[in-house]
């Protein structure tokens, strides 16, 4: 069985080609600068062939038939008709509270995602182009949105609900919604197999950071609380996102910076952050070569970061009474050794210890690549995130159940 896995952004569509026979990608690529002009970047991974041309995108609906032109390709493809496709899982950040597991797509589907675009403005119509898009070139073909929030369902209410009038968050549907859930799902599940317990029987707190960063709690397979709330703008300090900071800044600084009240959250989730603290770039290894020039202002940024990953770890141990193992994935979390360390340091009393060596070769040793010391209470791995793979096998299941 064939799965095309499609994550459709606003000027970007991402797509990866799955035998779910063998778990196995064929084909990756990359469809950018969408109503611009258009650019195709395609490998095929049996091969290693890869394509790059320019080619003429006024909407997702041409990138879509330059992926499947490319998918088909006489060189570069790995299909030969696309009714080899068994079907397709669109990667879908927000649900809302109307779709909350993988759903296949209708006319009563749609309606509900529609009604995710005030919840996620940014992210919510290039989903929908990007289904619009397949379903013009490949009318026929079964398609299964895959939500990001929908692992954070399980979180209890008097985690997900935020102390503002509850009427008025019941009418504007507020509550934490969280993100990055199939990255958050994905890691969960590899490490239960790693501790070799039963899902049912674990307590993992996962650490998805990249630029844009999430912690969970995630006890017994579900997610008890996570760091993102209502929006991806909540929890730690990220690439140029404030994270969580007292309320009352916002119209204070709407006064006394005079920045319109329609352009703070732009100014929150672009001018803070790593970027905002360090007055260098929000991209951490720009703020590790300022710190190793004496920036004192990158130092803090660091170690805000730091610090804000230690005080989720200490809360969610203490929400789910014990930890059995901790997990750091995506872009930092894999490949920041100094954020592993430091975020870890002087928890003994918690049962973590990570050990300095194993850390640093982190990278080069295969996943999963467990970087505690030997012995200690609490297990902390490195796992490589495959949000694609969660969905091509939620589009399966889904395919399956039908």
């Amino acid at each position: 069985m064939f799965i095309l896995v499609v994550n459709a952004g606003s000027s970007s569509l991402k797509y990866q080609l799955f035998d779910m026979d063998k778990e196995e990608v064929l084909a990756k690529g990359l469809c950018e600068r969408i109503a611009i002009d258009g650019k195709l970047t395609h490998t095929n991974l049996l091969t290693g062939e890869k394509l790059t041309k320019e080619v003429d995108m006024p909407s997702h609906n041409e990138a879509t038939r330059a992926m499947i032109d490319a998918l088909l390709d006489e060189k570069y493809g790995v299909i030969k008709d696309m009714s080899d496709i068994s079907a397709i899982g669109h990667r879908v950040v927000q649900g809302g509270p109307w779709i909350t597991k993988p759903t296949l797509v209708t006319d009563e589907a749609i309606e509900d995602l529609k009604k995710c675009v005030v919840l996620a403005p940014l992210h919510t119509p290039p989903h929908l182009q990007g289904i619009e898009g397949c379903k013009a070139v490949m009318p026929n073909t079964p398609m299964v949105l895959v939500i990001d929030t929908s692992f954070h369902a399980t979180i209890p209410d008097y985690a997900s609900t935020f102390p503002i009038d509850i009427n008025v968050a019941r009418k504007h549907y507020i509550k934490r919604y969280g993100a990055h859930g199939t990255s958050h799902r994905f890691v969960a599940q590899e490490c239960a197999k790693y501790l070799d317990k039963p899902v049912e029987e674990t307590k993992i707190i996962t650490c998805h950071l990249g630029n844009g960063s999430s912690i969970s709690a995630v006890k017994g397979g579900k997610v008890v609380d996570t760091s993102m709330g209502f929006t991806p703008l909540d929890g730690i300090i990220m690439g140029s996102r404030c994270g969580a900071i007292d309320p009352a800044i916002v119209p204070y600084l709407i006064e006394r910076e005079n920045i319109p009240a329609d352009k703070i959250g732009d100014w929150m989730n672009k001018k803070c952050g790593l970027l905002g603290v360090s007055g260098v770039s929000s991209d951490l290894r720009d703020v590790h070569a300022a710190i190793a020039q004496g920036n004192e202002d990158a130092k803090l940024a660091y170690e805000i970061l730091v610090y804000g990953i230690k005080k989720f770890i200490g809360s969610y141990s203490a929400a789910m009474n014990g930890v059995d193992a901790i997990v750091f994935t995506a872009g930092i979390g894999e490949n920041d050794e100094d954020v592993r360390f430091d975020s870890l340091k002087d928890m003994d009393y918690l049962g973590v210890k990570v050990d300095a060596e194993k850390n640093k070769n982190a990278r080069s040793i295969p996943a999963p690549c467990d970087i505690s010391v030997d012995g200690t209470p609490v297990r902390v791995f490195v796992i490589p995130t495959n949000e694609e793979l969660v969905i091509a096998r939620d589009t399966k299941a889904v395919l399956e159940a039908q």
